[in-house]
């Protein structure tokens, strides 16, 4: 919030060997005068701002300062400290410094001093003569300031350090303010939420705009001296409207309607400088004490909302803020011209307000970052003590899928043994008894190989409990093959696609007995010459064909509905997955199955 439209005041007394002109005669010409006027000439004393004497005088004025040189030898050179808003610079008539653009639109040079070796050449014994040629508008403070001329190592380090307090720290604030702004921007866009670094950015960056003025020489992109004086006042307002949004966000703090007039403000200055540019410009003031009014009152409430909140952060900006403020209470004065003096002080604070916003704000950053690693941590304790539960969970609920699964497969187990083996048993047991005592041995013997591969089929399904289908089918298919053959039925088999499919010890046991029970009935009762068996995989199920060329269900003696065998198949298929069908007529009986294979 920096203003700053003349240079340093100058030491009263004289420094050694070094001559201090600060009284002279002025008098005002037009535009393009190339030489002063010969009458006219008043009394001044430097600095002199003109409009205070001729008020409304927009043009040129030259002033006139004599020095007496006793040697014109001796290295002698100049340092004006002011001219407003540009100027050339003449030593006994002949041209030593001159700004590029003296008529509108304006160079400005009143930013920085101008100093100049003098050659002996210009210089005479005795009277020498200084003429400042100034070109300005009466509305943004034209005039002059004192000359210094001398010993060209004292002025040289006088123009140095004026240089360093008119242009270099300035020029300094404003690297700083444009760095800050762009860093802090990037953090709002990836951290939208935290508008408080948003409103920061917009602060710093509009504020540039304003403070680009202290250190620009040409007015370029703008028409003339009127635009750029509007547009600096304009993002001055701006500036403070953004400012004070950035201290209500970092207090937390929402008030919608004074944030609407802020920008309503803001969007009013920037039209009237745009649309109205000589009359905003010559009424600048009113456009910077609105500016000024949003810093103090904005700074104002936050000093009170940093004490009553004690905050560590908030107080560190709180006194950052504190000395910046009370210089420029002292700078405004000067500006509106309530108390003399050409010194702008705040632009020394500028870098300390810079340099304590940015560090509470990192600060912020910082905590908030810490508050974010802080809860990942705790967060990921949290994750890995659900993840150790919930694995110890898993295990155990798998343990018990096991401990169900080899329950269920054992009183599967002890089902197909009591229906099959177990059956078969009972039923050879009770025919035994009630056999007359001269039973023929064969049909002992075949009564014992039915119960031996009945039982073989139950262990080659649960022997091991991993097996590839195929393996557990090349045992029933040898046993069924022969049997086949002792009835002279021919049997084929083709079965594709089956290596690598598991189907546990139940499914695989259902599926060879449906199996057996199936071509069992072919060799009992289909009187049929050959059969033909296609188990193939399609996709993820597999499907069992079974044909033959018998006699047909109907005409066998078990009956499609009645017999013990084919619900016995049935009730397997169903707990396969799949669903029984069989197709009988008078020239052979087909069976078909289609099930999921497990996942």
């Amino acid at each position: 919030m920096a203003l700053a439209l003349a240079p340093l005041s100058t030491r009263a007394a004289d420094e050694a060997g070094v001559r201090l002109l600060d009284r002279g005669e002025a008098v005002r010409s037009d535009w393009n005068a190339a030489a002063p006027p010969a009458s006219g000439w008043t009394p001044v004393r430097l600095l002199d701002l003109w409009q205070q004497r001729w008020p409304g005088h927009d043009g040129v004025v030259w002033y006139r300062l004599h020095w007496q040189q006793d040697d014109p030898r001796r290295p002698t050179a100049l340092l004006a400290d002011y001219m407003s808003l540009s100027g050339a610079i003449y030593v006994n008539g002949e041209a030593v410094a001159r700004d590029p653009h003296l008529v509108e639109p304006l160079s400005r040079t009143w930013n920085t001093p101008h100093y100049v070796l003098l050659p002996p050449s210009l210089l005479r014994a005795g009277d020498n003569v200084v003429w400042l040629r100034v070109s300005g508008l009466s509305a943004y403070q034209p005039g002059a300031g004192p000359v210094r001329v001398g010993d060209p190592q004292t002025l040289q380090q006088r123009y140095r350090s004026e240089r360093f307090l008119r242009y270099d720290i300035k020029l300094i604030n404003l690297a700083m303010a444009v760095v800050l702004g762009g860093v802090f921007l990037l953090m709002w866009l990836l951290r939208r939420k935290d508008s408080v670094y948003g409103w920061f950015a917009l602060t710093e960056l509009t504020g540039s705009l304003y403070a680009y003025n202290h250190i620009a020489t040409e007015i370029w992109p703008l028409p003339g001296t009127d635009s750029w004086q509007a547009f600096n006042a304009a993002f001055y307002v701006a500036a403070g409207a953004c400012y004070a949004l950035f201290l209500l966000r970092y207090c937390e703090r929402r008030h919608p309607r004074l944030e609407r007039v802020l920008a309503a403000l803001s969007a009013l200055a920037l039209l009237v400088a745009a649309l109205a540019p000589t009359w905003m410009g010559h009424h600048r003031n009113l456009w910077f004490a609105l500016g000024g009014l949003f810093y103090y009152i904005s700074i104002g409430w936050f000093l009170i909302q940093a004490w009553r909140s004690r905050r560590p952060d908030a107080l560190v900006l709180a006194a950052c803020l504190l000395l910046p403020v009370l210089v420029s209470f002292r700078d405004f004065a000067l500006f509106f011209g309530w108390v003399q003096g050409t010194t702008y002080w705040l632009s020394l604070t500028s870098v300390l307000t810079l340099v304590g916003i940015g560090f509470v704000l990192s600060y912020r950053f910082v905590s908030a970052m810490r508050r974010v690693e802080g809860f990942n941590l705790e967060l990921k304790r949290e994750v890995d003590t659900a993840t150790s539960e919930l694995a110890t969970t898993l295990s155990r609920q798998h343990a018990l899928e096991l401990a169900h699964s080899r329950a269920g497969e054992r009183l599967q187990l002890v089902r197909d043994l009591h229906d099959g083996f177990g059956g078969t048993l009972v039923g050879a047991i009770a025919q035994l008894q009630q056999a007359p005592d001269d039973m023929p041995k064969a049909a002992v013997i075949a009564t014992l190989k039915d119960l031996r591969d009945d039982l073989r089929l139950v262990i080659d399904s649960t022997a091991r409990e991993h097996a590839d289908l195929s393996a557990q089918l090349a045992p029933l298919r040898h046993r069924l093959g022969r049997l086949l053959e002792t009835a002279d039925i021919e049997s084929r088999w083709q079965l594709d696609g089956l290596d690598g499919i598991e189907l546990g010890s139940a499914r695989s046991l259902d599926l060879l007995r449906l199996l057996q029970e199936a071509l069992t009935n072919v060799f009992k009762h289909s009187r049929a010459r050959r059969v033909e068996v296609q188990l193939r995989r399609v996709d993820d199920r597999l499907q069992l064909r079974i044909d033959d060329d018998g006699e047909g269900i109907a005409s066998a003696p078990m009956a499609a509905d009645g017999g013990a065998g084919l619900a016995s198949m049935r009730l397997r298929a169903q707990r396969l997955g799949g669903e029984l069908r069989i197709e009988s007529g008078p020239h052979g009986t087909g069976l078909r199955l289609d099930f999921p294979l497990p996942a």
